[in-house]
């Protein structure tokens, strides 16, 4: 009977802490997307990048412009015949060289506006990052998840008026 008492309170025991260990866990979720694309900072980070992006742009449509003009008259004086097969073949490699560049301009533009990008929108990211930590030491969460990563979640659990709340776009 004492063996069966003491295995008893000992299964007991065990279940008070596992029941106290789970409810001690406090997991949370937030929509990261729609609380980074609410956040003004966001929106003038956007608006930098387009601005960026549109005078690339039309920096390239003129250095193409251009090469369409060199190559539709370099195409007219060999049609005419005033350009001996030299003259052809040099104009043929300061073409070549000018279409180069412009596919050079175009990459390097890809990487401007990416870097631009990541210098804009890291800040915002680490205030939005520091905000979770901080709701999340406030609020006893050990696991504040994305949204998009969850396949059910418990609407309760959202921690997504709380980091806005921390951000100041309640």
């Amino acid at each position: 009977m004492k063996h069966w008492i003491k295995n008893s309170a000992l299964a007991l025991a065990f279940l008070a802490l596992a029941l106290v260990g789970a409810q001690a866990q406090k997991f949370g979720y937030v929509n990261s997307a729609a609380l980074i694309a609410e956040l003004p900072e966001v929106k003038q980070a956007d608006a930098t990048i387009e601005a960026l992006q549109k005078q690339l742009q039309k920096k390239g449509q003129e250095m193409v412009q251009k090469f369409q003009a060199d190559y539709a008259e370099v195409q007219r004086k060999a049609d005419n015949g005033e350009l001996s097969p030299k003259q052809q073949e040099e104009e043929a490699k300061r073409l070549e060289t000018e279409q180069t560049k412009i596919e050079q301009f175009e990459q390097e533009s890809m990487q401007q506006i990416q870097a631009k990008r990541n210098e804009l929108l890291k800040p915002i990211y680490d205030k939005v990052n520091q905000a979770m930590k901080e709701v999340a030491e406030e609020n006893g969460f050990q696991f504040i998840f994305d949204q998009s990563v969850l396949l059910y979640f418990d609407p309760t659990a959202d921690a997504t008026p709380l980091i806005k709340k921390k951000l100041g776009i309640s």
